[in-house]
């Protein structure tokens, strides 16, 4: 079958789009643009618009960033019209989305830093909505979606940056299609197929724009299914199983007074889809008031973080009963609280306060309604509000398997919520790539530092007395340190540890830090419990407590008081604020509270553009059973486990790990210190079907390493050596080149997380694979050089996924090394070693862009050391010289202030803000003209962090 053309592609597109009630309108330019706006949005406003008065509502949609412009979308525009009356310009009608104006048009063409042509443009109400880009069949939709990052830094901005107003973008190639937000953070890995409610996906480009892009869809997921995030400052879009939950939640509360549940898996975005459910309940007439109930403390806080994040000051979270009982009773329409709370409310000193409540119809959401609803408390809630409505999400559901003893006559989820509405499993959010596969290894034997073993196999490991002693903690931590940076990509992710007990979580902090305090490590690691509680038996909970139970910790079963245990962690603490300079103790209530919060920000914000990696970093959380459920962080790879989970409890604790963020992060690592292989496999059979097994977790290191040969064969075919990519004849080639090796990469990103990688299991040495690399980043480089001066080149649609080289240790510190032991080898040791350096420069990312200087350091003024030791003086002295000179001339060849400039790059460094043109116009001699404006700022910008890259990162050791 012959390859549909990218045109036949644009055109069958156009006329179903007709057929679906799209008006056809050709647009050339940005002119028309312009002037199709005028006439659209004066149809849909029913007036009309002078010049002076077009050019004002002109003036007020050109102001702000995509973020900022989403707002003005969903807002009016006070305009005073020339008779002096005012009229509110409206550009979107999410009330009623129908009677919006849908257009539209294909190969608009506009020029920014350089000139663009868009495939196909979806307008509403003349603002360009939706943008689709299309590959023809059999390309890589990828390549689709590196073109619309280059469409939006190179002129989306331009003509009054009206295409900044994009919602969607859709990328296809026929046969797969996807769709995404616009957002500057975006990513391939935030690109979604669409489904039906039975979470089939739908891939071909004519069955999605049947299903997804008829306007009365379209409109509805502009209105209402797109998300500002104010924390990020990023538009979401929600994904199809989130929409159909939404929708089905929102029938079931007009439709009926039932409960219901919703089984969405963990890490699939629950939080967002109930946000939203909420939002839209809270809006309906029939309904009084939503309660969104979480279970404990601290996931009281994150969801009153995430929640303020999708809209500013949504929810008030509730610090005590008083509080909540007033929020019950005034006009606030969406309550945040806990069930401790409620249940307290209903008890018999609130109940004559919120008395005038009882027969209104208030709808409660419950987040992981498997938990602690699960009681008396729960049936007092539905008992005493008996309009309510109850509405549960959970990733994990109790059926009768899993039910436990002290659940209510061992009641399931169905019992106490009614029918599931919506279900998203395991296995289909993998499916998806919406969460990650585990890559599980049930550790028996452990390796310490000398890599002597201790010998003994997990499944003899059975008896408390063993489980427990410090000789076997001890060798788990030699090998938890031994490991930890080839499972965090040098420290680049961080890990959970979790323990049987707050003894044992005493052991491991204590046996982390004397091997600390002896420069055995420097790994950053904290420890929270909540002391004085025994944590080993199955109800065991380790949260945050309530602000009334807070200094009545329960008295251990155990040998460790409450006393003990207390001032242990308040040891802990100390060490924590002198590594973050903080105050928290477990002294005053509050203080311990922010203690919880302070680590849990560290491992969530690890993900910011901004977040300082060497000052802020935290490796190791060490806990019993807190941040195993509720708790998200993207850039949390690496689960140890050393107590026993089973069922809801495994499944939960796993996925604290498998969140989706980037290529590099391909699993989520769960190294097993017990023989949880049967609780694994029941575990996840039952949340999702016995076939589920080989979906949900990763094969073994023997089936990736026989992934790694097919890949390298295939690359061999094309270039049989490293020298064989000199001779590509064309772009094509190169492409295929770089595809392969690609390819190549993603299965060695897989095989070194496996503590069993060894480089003589592969049939590729480490040198001749660095040599691949190396001529790889030479591509690279030509791409990023001949886009600086215009050229469009075919791997430019090409994702060289770099984060997948980022994992190597090599730093100008360990070059430094090499260095001095270079100085002190004969000549011919000396050359040998002088083509290992430069082939190591080559081979990494980060010290690729310092290459020539390095080189240049060691052919001109390493011949006059005499001395190793003198080299890192000697180094940074050149360093220093060579910064100076490199900031001089690019001040000189762009007329830039000096002073000013240096400033700039200081405020970028330390904020890792990018400065806006205005600050760069500033340290210009002259400012430049409108036209020139753009063009020169950009590139300035491109210098100053080439800058950066190449005289500041990396540099510290």
């Amino acid at each position: 079958m012959a390859h549909q053309s990218e045109a036949q592609l644009e055109n069958n597109l156009i006329k179903q789009l007709q057929g679906l009630g799209y008006a056809a309108v050709k647009i050339q330019d940005g002119e028309a643009l312009v002037a199709n706006l005028k006439s659209q949005l004066e149809l849909f406003n029913q007036t009309t618009f002078s010049k002076k008065e077009f050019d004002a509502v002109l003036n007020h949609l050109a102001k702000g960033n995509v973020f900022e412009k989403a707002k003005s979308l969903r807002d009016r525009f006070q305009l005073t019209k020339e008779d002096g009356t005012s009229f509110y310009v409206q550009f979107f009608n999410s009330e009623n989305p129908v009677v919006n104006l849908y257009q539209v048009s294909n190969q608009i063409s506009l020029e920014g830093s350089y000139k663009n042509r868009f495939d196909v443009t979806l307008l509403v109400n003349g603002l360009p909505l939706v943008q689709i880009e299309l590959k023809r069949s059999g390309i890589e939709i990828k390549e689709a979606f590196n073109q619309i990052n280059r469409y939006q830094n190179h002129s989306f901005w331009s003509n009054h940056g009206l295409f900044q107003y994009v919602q969607l973008f859709v990328i296809s190639n026929g046969g797969n299609t996807k769709y995404l937000a616009n957002n500057k953070l975006q990513s391939v890995k935030q690109t979604f197929f669409w489904a039906d409610a039975n979470n089939k996906n739908i891939t071909e480009l004519k069955d999605f724009t049947a299903s997804f892009l008829n306007p009365n869809h379209l409109g509805k997921m502009i209105a209402h299914y797109i998300v500002i995030n104010e924390t990020h400052k990023v538009m979401m879009v929600l994904r199809p199983y989130q929409y159909f939950a939404t929708e089905t939640i929102i029938q079931q509360v007009k439709n009926s007074n039932d409960n219901a549940y919703i089984w969405h898996t963990t890490g699939s975005g629950k939080t967002l889809t109930s946000f939203k459910a909420s939002q839209i309940l809270m809006e309906l007439p029939e309904v009084y008031k939503v309660v969104f109930v979480v279970d404990r403390k601290d996931l009281d806080y994150q969801t009153m973080n995430e929640f303020n994040a999708f809209k500013k000051d949504s929810v008030d979270v509730t610090d005590n009963t008083q509080s909540l009982v007033k929020q019950l009773t005034d006009n606030t329409k969406l309550v945040l609280t806990t069930i401790q709370k409620l249940n307290n409310a209903v008890s018999d000193r609130f109940k004559g306060s919120i008395e005038a409540l009882r027969h209104k119809k208030i709808v409660f959401i419950f987040d992981e309604c498997h938990r602690s609803q699960f009681g008396e408390t729960h049936e007092r809630i539905s008992k005493f509000f008996d309009k309510s409505q109850l509405i549960g999400f959970t990733g994990t559901p109790i059926f009768a398997e899993n039910a436990s003893k002290n659940d209510l006559g061992k009641r399931t989820t169905k019992d106490l919520f009614g029918n599931c509405l919506h279900k998203y499993v395991i296995t289909d959010a993998i499916k998806d790539q919406n969460v990650l596969r585990f890559g599980v290894e049930y550790v028996g034997k452990y390796k310490n530092k000398s890599n002597t073993f201790i010998d003994i196999e997990v499944e003899e490991i059975d008896k408390q007395e063993v489980l427990d002693s410090p000789k076997r903690i001890e060798k788990i931590v030699d090998y938890i340190l031994a490991y930890h940076d080839q499972k965090t990509f040098n420290k680049q992710y961080s890990a959970l540890l979790t323990v049987s007990s707050i003894e044992n979580a005493v052991k491991y902090y204590d046996f982390f830090q004397q091997k600390k305090e002896a420069g055995i490590h420097n790994l950053r690691i904290a420890t929270i419990f909540t002391f004085g509680a025994n944590e080993d038996s199955d109800d065991a909970q380790d949260y945050l407590p309530a602000e009334n139970d807070f200094d009545m910790a329960a008295e251990p079963k155990s040998i460790y008081k409450s006393s003990h245990s207390r001032d242990k962690l308040e040891t802990y603490i100390g060490h924590y604020n002198q590594m973050y300079k903080g105050s928290f103790t477990t002294k005053d209530p509050k203080l311990f509270e922010s203690y919880f919060k302070d680590i849990s920000r560290r491992l969530k914000e690890r993900e910011k553009e901004n977040f300082n990696d060497e000052k802020d970093r935290l490796d190791i959380v060490i806990v019993v059973n807190m941040m195993l459920t509720g708790f998200d962080a993207k850039k949390v790879n690496t689960l140890y486990v050393d107590k026993n989970l089973k069922q809801h409890g495994l499944i939960q604790a796993y996925s604290r790990t498998n969140r989706i963020l980037g290529e590099q992060k391909s699993q989520g690592n769960i190294l097993a210190f017990r023989n949880l292989k049967k609780a694994t496999d029941d575990a996840i059979t039952l949340f999702s079907n016995k076939d589920a097994i080989d979906v949900v977790t990763m094969p073994s290191y023997e089936k990736i390493a026989e992934k790694f040969d097919e890949a390298l064969k295939a690359l061999r075919e094309i270039t049989p050596t490293y020298q064989s990519v000199n001779d590509l004849e064309s772009e094509e080639d190169e492409a295929l080149f770089v595809q392969a090796f690609r390819k190549l990469l993603r299965s060695m990103n897989v095989l070194q997380s496996y503590a069993d990688f060894d480089w003589d299991d592969l049939p590729i040495d480490e040198q001749e694979f660095a040599n691949y690399k190396g001529k790889y980043l030479d591509l690279y480089q030509k791409v990023k050089q001949e886009s600086q001066v215009q050229k469009t080149s075919i791997l430019d649609d090409i994702d060289f996924e770099l984060e997948l080289i980022h994992r190597d240790k090599i730093g100008v510190a360990y070059i430094l090394k090499l260095l001095a032991q270079m100085k002190g080898a004969n000549t011919s040791e000396a050359k040998a070693q002088r083509k290992a350096i430069i082939d190591l420069l080559g081979g990494d990312i980060k010290l690729r862009s310092k290459r020539e200087l390095i080189q240049k350091f060691i052919d001109e003024n390493m011949p006059h050391i005499k001395d190793g030791d003198a080299m890192e003086e000697e180094f940074e002295k050149f360093w220093q010289e060579q910064k100076v000179l490199a900031l001089g001339k690019l001040c000189e060849d762009e007329h830039l202030d000096k002073a000013q400039f240096k400033a700039l790059i200081d405020a970028y460094i330390y904020s890792g803000r990018e400065p806006i043109k205005d600050e760069v116009f500033q340290c210009l001699d002259n400012r430049p003209s409108i036209l020139q404006a753009r063009v020169i700022g950009d590139r300035i910008i491109a210098k100053m962090k080439e800058f950066v890259e190449v005289f500041e990162k990396g540099m510290v050791a």
